[in-house]
Order: C-alpha cells, then structure tokens, then sequence
C-alpha cells in the first residue's frame, strides 16, 4: 500500500504551532465593522455581542481548572473547617486568577504563540527543559487528582460496583473520545464544556437549594475578611488551588484558536478586549459554583465532631447521612458534579499537556500522538495510586495534601517566565504591561509564591523525618530556591523590568 495512504506520525516540517490555520475560528468581517475601522490604529472596532460570543470558550476551558476535584476538595474542607468565614478570600483569589490568566491570554494574542513556545526561545537550552519537566510534574500531579476524582464519582454512581482503577481506565478512554470531538471544529469542543460547566452548577447549586446555607452570614463572610490560627491552613490552601500552573500555559494557547492577525494593532486590541471580558464572565461563574460547595459544607458541618475528616470519597454519604435522601438522593447530585468536574479537568488537562510537550520541545508530532504520550505519563501512575489506595479513604485524603504540594512548588516555573515576557519590549510592543500593571503583577506573584512556600514549609515540618529524608529534602530545596532565584534575576536583567525607555507606548 502506499505510504502516503498511512496517517503519519509526524506533522509538517513547520514550526510547531498552537492550532493549524484551517482549525480556528474565523472572527473578522462577520459584523459591519470594515467601514471606518483601520486595522492597524489604536482602537479596536465597536463592542458587538455576535463577536463577543465568537470570542467566547477560551476563558471556559481555563476556568475548568478553578473547577477541578481539588479545587471541590479545597472548598469542602474550607466550609467544614472554617464555615463562611473564608469566602471573602475565595473571591479574592479567584480575582488573582483572573488577573494571571489576562496575562497569558494577553501574551498570546500579541505574540501569536504560546507560553510553552515562547520560553523555549527565551531561555538557555537548560533551563527551558528544566521548565518544562517542572511543568510536565505539576500536570501529572494535578492530573492524578482530576482522574481520581472521576474515579470515585464512578465509583459512587455504580454503588460501589466500579473500584478506582476501573474508574481510572475508563476516564483516561473517554478522554480520547471527547478530545475527538475537535476533528469537527474547536467549537464543538466548547460546546461540551459549556455543557459539563452547566452541569456542574445545576447539581452544585441544586445541593446549596437542598441544605439552605444562611445567607446572612454568606454575604458577610464575602465582604468582611476573616482569619485565625485554626482556619490559616485552609486559606492557603484556597489560594493554593486557584494558580494551577498548567492552566497559565494552556491560555495562551487556547486563545489562539480564533484568527487575529498579530501585525493588525487594532485586531489584537479587538480580541484581547473580548478576551477579557470572557474570561471574567467565566470566572464569575467558577467562583460562584465554588461558592456554593463552600456554603454547603458549611451548613452542614462547620463546629462539628467530623469536620476534620471529610474528604471527596466521603463527602457525599455524609451529606446523604445529615440531609437524607430527598427525591433525587443529595449523594448521587454529588457524585454527578464531582464526574463532570473531573471529566472535563481530566480533558483540559490533556489538551494543555499537548501544548506544553510541543512547545517547549518543538515537537511536530500529530496531535493524536501528543495526547496518547501525555495521557500515558498520567494514566500509569494513577492506576497505581488507584490500586493502592483504592481502600483507604484517609491516605488518599494524605496522597491528594502531597499532591497538592507538588503543584504549588511549581508555580514560579510559570509565574515568572510570564510575568518577564509580558513585559518586554521586544516582544510586546505597545501591548506590554506598563508600570502599575507590572508592579500589581508582582506584588500578586510574590503573595502566591509565599503563600504556597508557607504550605510547602509546614508540609515539610509534619511530614519529613529522619537523616537521609531530610538531607534529600534539603538538598532539592536549595536547588528549587537557585533555580527561583535565577529566574526572577533574569527577569530583572534581560527583560525590559527597569525603567521605561524614552517614547515606549504602554497600555
């Protein structure tokens, strides 16, 4: 048979991109905006909601990761330990990540590459693959805890009939299918999210109907901030959760799935304004949906005996247990959510694992072979985790803590390189963030940073003991603070971080 009949392996000779010119969405000229609009001016054409909605499922897709299993465990435990006191620090947590994720949509749109793409480029050949195994780690990580958590949602559904590895088999294979769903258009794609974020809410807000969450003391724990030495471990732990360092890569690639001419001053300023105006509307949503498994635990078992030990396997039979059963069992509502948090965190953590593997090592290979590579990296140590600890409910709750840690110690690795790149010259142009912008930027990376330092330090005081342990913590410690530490001191040196030059234009 001849060769050429055989879907090949490896893509084109050209450079690695994000989406092929044939996938993206076509935006421009679809509205009367040609008239008395210069393409390459200062100013994007008139607000029109046809383009907004064109624009709109990038900022969906990123809000998955505000959505994840571990995000849910995080707000459960919050509301059980801390009751409503820390709802004031989710919502500003989820406006941090909305300022980081208009970051990355930002640099992509200008650039017309993505995060992954770009460090390459700026960053010694050793320090760009050491990025990139930092990276590849915090998607493991957080990968294990997205197919986890389908797991136990399956596991819940068939009444026990599912053990964990099971669940894990099955959602690493309707992965496949539904990342499928992209041969027919990116729009088909963020569809189904659109329909799996709709999910989560109906049954999340469904539960928050059931048990009645006082909403006196919601809205003041939303406006009056709170915070003592028995709740500081869960604060750090919702802000922990909310900077996934995947989801800043995975952003900047997704946005450019619509056709924006980088050259075309106006066009970008066109997209990046839809952009934005998106991804808040998305993340408005994530934080109410988180806001609503927050209150319910809360409700139910904030000042009591079993606060402690709730956990995602848990959760549901003890809402059963203190609620009943109702029509639709409250158990089953929260399986339901939990499936369709996991599934579409599990997709999304697929795609960004495409973009991250073929940016930074400039691989040409199909999209398909990306997808089964990174899966594979994900799959093999979740069926172990699964078959460990498919019968213990508290070292799974210990494993996800462990988790959660690896994820926090790799944030740096995608804060920094994109708080320098967005501010170079070079690279920006007049889209590079001015002074205030760079300096809120920081001070918010630098708060982030510290807070998952915190819970990296505490981690290590509980759970490290003994000489050859703690030597070998010790030594990755000093590396990990070395390698910080040259990032943010190339970040001062090479990019354009000091002063501004003369006549430089910034918005």
């Amino acid at each position: 048979m001849p060769s050429d009949q055989h879907q090949p392996l490896l893509a084109s000779d050209e450079q690695e991109t994000a989406y092929d010119p044939t996938e993206k969405v076509h935006v421009v000229g679809v509205v009367d905006d040609q008239d008395h609009f210069d393409e390459y001016g200062d100013k994007s054409p008139p607000f029109s909601w046809r383009k907004l909605w064109l624009f709109t499922g990038p900022g969906f897709l990123m809000s998955i990761a505000f959505l994840d299993p571990g995000n849910l465990e995080g707000d459960l435990q919050a509301g059980a330990i801390a009751g409503y006191s820390l709802l004031w620090l989710l919502l500003w947590a989820t406006a941090i990540g909305l300022l980081i994720q208009l970051l990355s949509a930002r640099l992509g749109v200008v650039t017309g590459r993505h995060l992954a793409e770009l460090c390459r480029e700026e960053y010694p050949n050793w320090a760009g693959k050491l990025l990139w195994i930092m990276t590849e780690l915090a998607l493991i990580g957080a990968d294990i805890q997205e197919v986890i958590g389908s797991a136990i949602a399956l596991k819940i559904l068939t009444i026990g009939f599912l053990p964990l590895w099971a669940g894990v088999l099955i959602t690493a294979f309707d992965c496949f299918i539904f990342l499928f769903l992209e041969n027919y258009g990116v729009r088909k794609l963020e569809a189904l999210f659109a329909v799996l974020i709709a999910v989560m809410a109906i049954s999340f807000a469904w539960m928050f109907g059931e048990t009645k969450p006082n909403m006196k003391e919601l809205l003041v724990g939303i406006v009056v901030p709170k915070l003592n030495s028995k709740t500081i471990q869960q604060a750090v732990g919702v802000v922990g959760c909310i900077i996934m360092p995947h989801n800043v890569f995975l952003h900047s690639a997704l946005v450019q799935s619509r056709e924006i001419d980088p050259r075309k001053t106006g066009r970008v300023r066109e997209a990046i304004k839809y952009y934005s105006i998106e991804s808040t509307i998305a993340l408005a949503i994530s934080f109410i949906i988180n806001l609503f498994v927050t209150t319910v635990f809360a409700k139910a078992f904030f000042g009591t005996a079993i606060a402690d030990t709730i956990g995602l396997g848990n959760a549901g039979q003890f809402l059963e247990d203190k609620f009943g059963g109702g029509v639709v069992p409250i158990l089953y509502i929260w399986a339901v959510g939990l499936l369709a948090a996991g599934q579409s965190s599990t997709i999304t953590g697929t795609y960004a694992g495409q973009f991250i593997m073929g940016g930074f090592l400039d691989l040409r290979l199909k999209k398909w072979a990306r997808a089964l590579i990174t899966r594979s990296c994900a799959i093999v140590p979740t069926l172990i985790v699964a078959l460990i600890f498919d019968s213990s409910e508290d070292t799974l709750d210990s494993l996800n803590e462990w988790l959660n840690v690896l994820q926090s110690v790799q944030i740096p690795f995608a804060l920094i390189p994109l708080l320098c790149l967005v501010a170079k010259d070079d690279l920006m142009g007049v889209f590079k963030i001015g002074p205030f912008l760079k300096t809120i930027s920081w001070l918010v990376a630098a708060l982030v940073i510290a807070i998952n330092g915190y819970l990296l330090q505490q981690f290590i005081v509980e759970e490290v003991s003994g000489v050859v342990f703690t030597s070998i913590v010790v030594i990755f410690t000093a590396a990990y603070v070395a390698f910080v530490v040259y990032l943010i001191w190339r970040s001062i040196t090479v990019s354009t971080f000091g002063f501004l030059k003369p006549n430089s234009q910034v918005i």
